[in-house]
């Protein structure tokens, strides 16, 4: 698939999910439509959990945060060391957690920034590996959070290299968590 249509599709699956468009699938899993729409390549790995991935193989990720947000700024980057494209949309405050509430982010998930790739919900610091891991597997949910902004978390980096354990859980749109990955 050439470079502009992968955006185009890329851009097109964002559409359908901004809009709501996520099938239900039984009593509270979700499947994102777009999954079908746009298929991600499952990323070879190098080293340290980072995906090695070719350009023609990149993945959009659509990030909205807000304009004054360092952390998110730092997590972005992280993205795309791991190989992601990322599209930054700065949002006010209220538009932002407008977008939250209708992708199915509550205020036990929130954290500063929310994500969309591959029509899944991508709330917060998650590791690009978790990242990468959700799109290989395309589990039957909206999306994948690292709640609030632990220390140590890809973005949330301090002097000294402090790290606080956290959880990446899983959720669906009916508000069902667990645990996806443990750090």
């Amino acid at each position: 698939m050439t470079r502009p249509v992968s955006i185009a599709l890329a851009a097109f699956a964002v559409a359908l999910t901004s809009a709501g468009a996520l099938a239900t699938r039984g009593d509270a899993a979700l499947t994102p439509a777009s999954s079908a729409i746009v298929p991600s390549a499952a990323p070879a790995m190098a080293p340290g959990g980072v995906s090695a991935v070719t350009p023609a193989a990149k993945t959009v990720i659509v990030v909205y945060k807000s304009p004054t947000c360092g952390c998110c700024k730092n997590w972005v980057d992280h993205v795309r060391a791991a190989g992601f494209v990322a599209e930054v949309h700065d949002l006010p405050e209220e538009e932002l957690q407008a977008r939250k509430t209708k992708l199915g982010v509550g205020p036990r998930l929130a954290s500063c920034h929310t994500a969309i790739v591959n029509g899944y919900v991508v709330e917060g610091h998650v590791p690009a590996a978790d990242i990468q891991r959700m799109l290989q597997e395309k589990p039957a949910i909206a999306g994948i959070a690292a709640p609030g902004m632990p220390v140590g978390s890809p973005g949330m980096e301090v002097p000294g290299g402090r790290k606080d354990k956290y959880d990446v859980v899983a959720f669906t749109k009916s508000g069902s968590t667990k645990v996806f990955a443990s750090h």
